[in-house]
């Protein structure tokens, strides 16, 4: 047997499996996509042709040629995906995502801001590209899928043009929490932030650092509690952690004359700080109220109730997923704006000399 017949042997191709089931190609080809008009005896014939021959089907990077679409969806995410999967939010709106585009038959690729190489969502042939709370140094990657005809969807990213909005209320929602502080009678409010820069430092917040941010939502949060507290002092962190909200807590409650109340940008945040506190001897809430944002289900914590925002996360997601089909089938989408809602736990309180203040009841 000569080289080119040992080859086609080895690599059978579709006019093989054809020729031996006794069929057309174009035949064979249906046969496998299920997508024409093919008798079950036929299909069966096919099928049987190519396990005789060891064919696996059509190769499907040739298919996305014919189609001139990947079938694939790519989500970037701001954090490592093990760092990602970490927190409960960035599931949620993963699962919203995933149940919009999963009828379309379009597979979701999971990217990250800061790979290069292959795994570069800028290099990767993608249909369309969700955004997931991703840094505002993505202009540039923006604008080069734009000019290739790619939808992008931002969730909670900087609005630029050109991208569908599906945003959240970070600044208002947060601010609804300082007003809650507020007329508790609390004047010293400290912040533990969400990370500010792609290096994820860590340390005091700084007029420099705010100025400086690249992180939308951590941003619009630390406007929110600025609206109320315009002083306030802050942590920032360099993940949305239990471990890095308690190692904040320690940094903060350790400054002289410290806060009675701490706003954390998440509800993993807001635990670590409470554990901080109670290994300081300090009692949540009667010494500290603490708040946090998510409204996520953290188990293994009870029995903290936890005073916080609590987010749509997968119906965020879901609008995002039905926005990138839209944009795909070439209609329009609307940006949205979704509305968290204020839960008040048992982890604030009214400060000593609110309730001196307080007439007594009647």
């Amino acid at each position: 047997m000569d080289e080119q017949a040992t080859t086609s042997a080895e690599r059978p191709n579709l006019a093989a499996v054809a020729a031996l089931a006794g069929v057309s190609a174009s035949t064979a080809s249906l046969a496998f996509s299920g997508a024409g008009p093919v008798s079950d005896a036929t299909k069966a014939r096919v099928l049987a042709a190519a396990a005789e021959l060891n064919y696996a089907g059509p190769d499907p990077r040739a298919q996305s040629l014919r189609r001139g679409r990947s079938g694939i969806v790519g989500v970037v995410l701001e954090d490592s995906v093990s760092d990602a999967f970490r927190d409960p939010m960035n599931i949620s709106t993963l699962d919203g995502i995933s149940d919009a585009i999963g009828a379309s038959g379009s597979a979701l690729l999971l990217l990250t801001e800061n790979a290069e190489g292959p795994a570069s969502f800028r290099t990767v042939p993608i249909d369309a590209v969700v955004l997931i709370g991703c840094s505002t140094r993505l202009a540039g990657a923006v604008q080069v899928f734009r000019q290739r005809g790619v939808p992008i969807v931002g969730v909670e990213t900087e609005p630029m043009d050109g991208v569908l909005s599906i945003d959240l209320d970070n600044r208002s929602g947060t601010r609804v929490l300082a007003e809650h502080l507020r007329g508790l009678g609390h004047e010293r409010v400290s912040m533990v932030t969400l990370s500010l820069d792609a290096a994820h430092s860590r340390g005091w917040l700084t007029p420099e650092r705010e100025a400086e941010s690249e992180g939308y939502t951590a941003s619009q949060r630390i406007l929110g509690v600025r609206d109320l507290f315009p002083d306030a002092t802050g942590w920032v962190t360099a993940a949305s952690t239990v471990d890095e909200g308690y190692r904040a807590g320690l940094e903060v409650l350790a400054a002289d004359s410290g806060p009675t109340a701490i706003v954390a940008q998440s509800d993993l945040l807001a635990v670590g700080v409470i554990r901080a506190a109670q290994e300081l001897g300090l009692r949540v809430p009667h010494d500290l109220s603490v708040v946090g944002f998510d409204g996520v289900r953290l188990d293994g914590i009870a029995p903290i109730d936890l005073t916080t925002m609590v987010q749509p996360a997968f119906d965020k997601g879901r609008a995002a997923g039905t926005g990138v089909l839209a944009l795909l089938d070439g209609e329009d989408a609307a940006a949205q704006v979704f509305t968290s809602a204020f839960h008040r736990g048992a982890t604030t309180a009214a400060t000593t000399a609110a309730k001196i203040a307080a007439p007594p009841a009647r």
